[in-house]
């Protein structure tokens, strides 16, 4: 009998000690509850409780996502458009997440659906299409805002898809196709225009170089002549002073320099067969020429 009442004695405290330590991993916390009111949270670790007294709600306090269903939602410009979303959320206070609401998820969800609705009909489709990012942002701030007092904290959300009726789709996907094709015909018509350009500059660039080489050319010729008949010049021009020089030098006599006088006039006068030279001197060298004759006449 003694043994009898020890062994229940055992599994009597056995019993007590497991309900009296609760054990909780790094993601989970726990409400305890003390005779139907709030006592305090625990976190991870071994946790003495009062057993049969205190009640301890686990709660898991990772990140978590739901998946809102896909819905239909009519547009400003009354385009019906198919939208569904994730949302990720953490959970900041396990009393509240526990009491303050009965079905977060479907809560959540309901709440997804309506504010999704409320936003995709204050714009047309064109702005549906190119606005994800904003509606993420403005889902995101109004479900924040709603979850706060369910002790959840909404970390992002983001829109899966949104899609146009097939009809809507095929001439979105025309649209699209035509406005490519415009673009490459533009592009292309660039091209043949920078291209065309480009050829005229470089006929234009290469004209210009050549006619900055002829007239090169031609001034360096006439630079070349100008100084071939200077030089002449020059040479002739010495050639007489020294002449003279070695005429003046000798003392010549007046018979001397008429006979020099016209071999210059026959030299001056080569070529010019429909012109005659008469100098300004004439009677002089008239003169001259009959003293000649005389002294011709003496020697013979």
């Amino acid at each position: 009998m003694s043994i009898l009442i020890a062994f229940i004695i055992l599994i009597a405290v056995f019993v007590v000690a497991t309900q009296s330590v609760k054990m909780l991993y790094p993601h989970q916390r726990g409400v305890v509850i003390r005779l139907g009111q709030y006592s305090r949270t625990l976190g991870p670790g071994l946790n003495l409780v009062i057993p049969f007294i205190e009640t301890v709600h686990k709660v898991d306090i990772r990140e978590k996502v739901v998946d809102i269903v896909p819905q239909e939602v009519i547009t400003k410009d009354n385009v019906i458009v198919t939208v569904d979303a994730v949302v990720y959320y953490e959970v900041t206070d396990p009393f509240k997440l526990l009491f303050s609401i009965q079905n977060f998820t479907e809560a959540v969800t309901k709440l997804s659906q309506t504010t999704l609705r409320n936003l995709i009909g204050e714009m047309d489709l064109d702005q549906t299409l190119v606005s994800r990012e904003i509606i993420n942002r403005k889902l995101r701030e109004v479900l924040d805002d709603a979850t706060d007092k369910w002790g959840v904290r909404v970390t992002r959300v983001e829109l899966k898809r949104i899609d146009p009726p097939q009809d809507v789709m095929s001439a979105m996907h025309k649209q699209m196709k035509a406005e490519r094709e415009k673009r490459a015909m533009i592009l292309e018509a660039e091209g043949a225009k920078q291209s065309a350009i480009l050829k005229a500059e470089g006929e234009k660039e290469a004209a210009i170089k050549k006619a900055e080489g002829e007239a090169e050319a031609i001034a360096k010729v006439a630079d070349a002549k100008r100084y071939e008949k200077i030089a002449l010049a020059d040479g002739e021009r010495e050639a007489i002073v020294r002449v003279f020089k070695a005429i003046h030098e000798g003392r010549p006599t007046k018979e001397l320099i008429a006979i020099k006088y016209l071999e210059a006039l026959a030299e001056i006068s080569k070529g010019q067969s429909n012109k005659i030279f008469i100098p300004y001197e004439s009677s002089s060298i008239l003169g001259s020429l009959g003293l000649i004759k005389e002294i011709f006449k003496e020697k013979e």
